[in-house]
């Protein structure tokens, strides 16, 4: 019988989303729920305190190996085209729609003062805002949140992993 870290290890590294905790209990059904569970947080264990360049990230609502911050001087050597950056006035509008989801093009632009429409077509063509209903009031204004790409770039969970208001002001941005 193979190592269930092993296996595990292997699906997360074959899979280029990130793996949730059922996927992974229902591939290996025959495991019981504790043991897969204690495996990945010993597989965490492992990548994080050993000398690897990876490690086992919790991502997205699932579990995704990541090259390690320090790494990335050379991880961007391997890459021929660097990340598309986003604009100032992109990241402000990005914050906002992540903060306040759901919320309606108006009400971003009532934050920031300017029209943000040219800004959330970019937002929506690049897979980080999508459109996730529509307003019931008069109008019935389209209503935007964040995308899993987004969790995925910003090596967030789920939303709730966003740092608050309190722990913003007390991080020095200057």
């Amino acid at each position: 019988m193979q190592d269930i870290k092993s296996i595990i290890e292997a699906i997360i590294f074959a899979s280029d989303d990130p793996v949730d905790l059922d996927s992974i209990k229902k591939i290996l059904s025959s495991w019981e729920a504790e043991i897969i569970s204690h495996a990945l947080a010993s597989l965490e264990e492992e990548y994080e305190s050993g000398g690897h360049g990876i490690y086992l990230a919790n991502v997205a609502g699932g579990y995704q190996f990541r090259t390690k911050p320090e790494m990335s001087v050379w991880i961007t050597c391997l890459k021929e085209n660097p990340p598309a950056r986003l604009s100032k006035a992109a990241l402000e509008t990005l914050a906002i729609v992540a903060y306040k989801q759901p919320v309606m093009r108006l009400e971003v632009e009532e934050i920031r003062g300017v029209d943000v429409g040219w800004i959330i077509r970019q937002l929506l063509e690049k897979g980080l805002v999508r459109i996730i209903g529509r307003h019931p009031g008069p109008g019935r204004a389209l209503m935007y949140g964040t995308t899993k790409k987004f969790l995925k770039i910003f090596n967030l969970n789920d939303i709730s992993s966003l740092p608050s208001l309190e722990e913003m002001e007390k991080m020095d941005l200057s």
